[in-house]
């Protein structure tokens, strides 16, 4: 008789059907792993909290996707495109635009005090009419 070798694709060679699910759902990212547990919560919820507490042990929930930090790198604004001509228009306008958000800053906070000043003013107008008003009423 001849005995097979274990073929390694085969899910009970090393690392087994979890290692392949859990490299099935890496590949597939955080949300893969978040409708698992979801799914496992709605089903029978000892098997969604052993995928959250999994999770939470491989720092798979509060890790950084791939996707993620990519799509915000857009706004970083140490990166350069290689452009250098790009790069100086791009600082220029980003000086540009800071100087006037400063600038408008500085507008509305002179806007509020004249306001609060106008506010003020209309306060103690009102204020001191009625202590005139007051002394002039005859007394019974």
């Amino acid at each position: 008789m001849t005995t097979l070798a274990p073929d390694a694709t085969h899910t009970s060679a090393k690392g087994g059907w979890v290692s392949a699910c859990e490299t099935w759902m890496d590949r597939r990212g955080k949300g893969a792993w978040m409708a698992a547990m979801i799914l496992g919560m709605i089903f029978f919820w000892p098997v969604g909290l052993a995928l959250l507490f999994y999770m939470i042990w491989s720092k798979r929930m509060f890790s950084k996707s791939q996707s993620c930090s990519h799509s915000k790198s857009f706004y970083r604004r140490d990166t350069s495109s290689g452009n250098t001509a790009f790069d100086a228009y791009k600082a220029d306008t980003l000086r540009r635009l800071e100087k006037e958000q400063q600038q408008f800053e500085a507008f509305m906070d002179r806007l509020r005090a004249a306001k609060d000043q106008s506010e003020f003013d209309e306060f103690m107008k009102d204020r001191s009419g009625k202590a005139q008003a007051k002394p002039e009423q005859p007394e019974a």
